[in-house]
């Protein structure tokens, strides 16, 4: 993300040129939040890179028990910029977990994971990068209130573009409210959100990320997308990290809040995550070819993985009950499992982009943003390489409205997971693809499992939801 990858004495040089006081130690948990703490300035040394930071981990969500919670943190010093939202100048770094009594890489750190995918598809040989652009969805709201007790339970959210507030007391309402599925994408003054996305875009400008565009997105409520230059796997999901922190916080800034949820809202379009995903070597591009749609064989067999796969993979890519409320027919979320030139109703895109083999590309949109960028992105290579090496064939295209198919036509095409539920059921029967080279652990996927289904399936089946009442109260 910066111009040039720098080392530890370099890093250091950075953050006094930039009169840092103090220094940021991220990282992130096993869900795909960024944890932190903080040190002083002259705390860091170029010791600090190679012997690292000790910290509690027995608080992070599925990491260590209190009888074992001693966990070594080691800055990464080519992740070196700094944040722009702390009020005293603070240089940040994004760090890797490691186990402190044998100094290996912690297997349930998912920087640590991607790592690993990364190497494994070199040792392959079949490529030696992977790059991807992830397009993650976001919301933002002017107001989320949300409780859960033992006697009750509600979400109230609230936004001033909303078109349910057509009607309220605003003094002067001045109408200008999207309609449902009518965000994509009409000028000011319908879309409030403007000024706010290009404040957003101009500090990822300032973090080295690079901005292709920025636009109100289909749903009412102010859901937004902005584009970013795609990268290899772990710079694209450090990126990303950084693009949901500055999305946060700069709603923040402005009394406003934003939400990665899936599906925040019914009866609109959810958020998804639409990955673009290619393999190169020696710096040529491999996905471009004579077969359909200009794609070679590994693309073709790449794609036959990630269908293969993608109902074991959803439990990564589309890890939480929320997300089945997205994908559903009808709000332009794939959920059947084909492949299609230019057609968005497919799982799998194959993008119109021109002569250029280098731009030739697969576009997955099934995940969506409630994912950890890394565990995902990982998941997906994992996915494509099985594809590639055990040469599978995804099968003929579907070059149709797959919305608008009969229901006995709609039948024969293989459907995502419609729950949570599912989903991890499918990883714990089909998780074999993600072990290869030890890139997920046994431990890591039979944590992941046994976390989704103690922490949230099964707590979110044991409570009644508002709409329960509705239908049986009366019964």
């Amino acid at each position: 993300m910066a111009e040039k990858k720098m080392g530890p004495a370099e890093a250091i040089e950075y953050g006094k040129k930039h009169g840092a006081k103090f220094v940021d130690l991220k990282f992130c948990d096993m869900l795909g939040t960024w944890q932190h703490f903080s040190i002083p300035m002259h705390q860091l040394s170029e010791e600090t890179f190679e012997v690292g930071q000790m910290f509690d981990g027995s608080s992070i969500r599925g990491w260590k028990d209190i009888h074992e919670s001693d966990m070594n943190l080691k800055p990464d010093a080519s992740t070196a910029l700094m944040d722009p939202f702390y009020e005293v100048p603070t240089l940040s770094f994004i760090c890797d977990i490691f186990v402190p009594e044998t100094g290996e890489p912690y297997d349930r750190d998912p920087r640590q994971i991607a790592k690993k995918a990364a190497a494994y598809l070199k040792s392959t040989g079949l490529a030696d990068t992977a790059y991807f652009g992830p397009e993650a969805e976001f919301f933002i709201f002017d107001d989320i209130r949300y409780d859960q007790q033992q006697n009750g339970g509600f979400y109230q959210i609230d936004s001033d573009e909303a078109h349910w507030n057509t009607g309220r007391d605003e003094g002067r309402n001045l109408g200008y409210k999207a309609r449902p599925k009518e965000g994509y994408f009409p000028a000011l003054p319908t879309d409030t959100m403007h000024d706010l996305r290009t404040e957003i875009c101009l500090e990822l400008e300032k973090l080295g990320i690079v901005v292709e565009r920025q636009h109100h997105e289909v749903a009412s409520a102010g859901q937004a997308e902005i584009n970013y230059k795609f990268d290899s796997l772990v710079e694209i999901a450090d990126k990303t990290m950084w693009f949901k922190y500055v999305v946060k916080n700069v709603a923040r800034r402005h009394g406003k809040t934003a939400t990665f949820m899936p599906k925040p809202i019914f009866g609109d379009n959810g958020s998804g995550m639409h990955v673009h995903t290619s393999l190169w070597k020696g710096g040529q591009p491999l996905f471009a070819g004579s077969k359909y749609a200009g794609l070679s064989d590994m693309a073709l067999n790449y794609i036959g993985g990630i269908l293969k796969h993608a109902p074991a993979m959803c439990a990564i890519t589309n890890p939480t009950i929320n997300s089945y409320k997205r994908l559903v027919p009808g709000f332009e979320a794939p959920n059947r499992l084909a492949y299609s030139y230019r057609n968005r109703s497919a799982a799998i895109r194959i993008p119109n982009t021109g002569s250029s083999p280098k731009a030739k590309r697969l576009e997955f949109r099934t995940p969506d943003p409630s994912a950890n960028v890394y565990l995902a992105l990982s998941a997906i290579l994992m996915a494509g390489l099985d594809g590639v090496q055990s040469k599978l064939n995804p099968g003929d295209p579907m070059d149709k409205d797959i919305y608008g198919l009969a229901p006995q036509e709609l039948a024969k095409v293989p459907a995502a997971p419609g729950t949570l539920n599912e989903a991890v059921a499918n990883l714990r029967e089909g998780s074999a693809f993600l072990r290869k080279g030890d890139v997920f652990s046994e431990d890591f996927l039979e944590n992941w499992i046994e976390y989704k289904i103690n922490k949230e399936i099964i707590p979110a089946q044991q409570r009644p939801t508002p709409y329960e009442f509705a239908l049986y109260y009366d019964v």
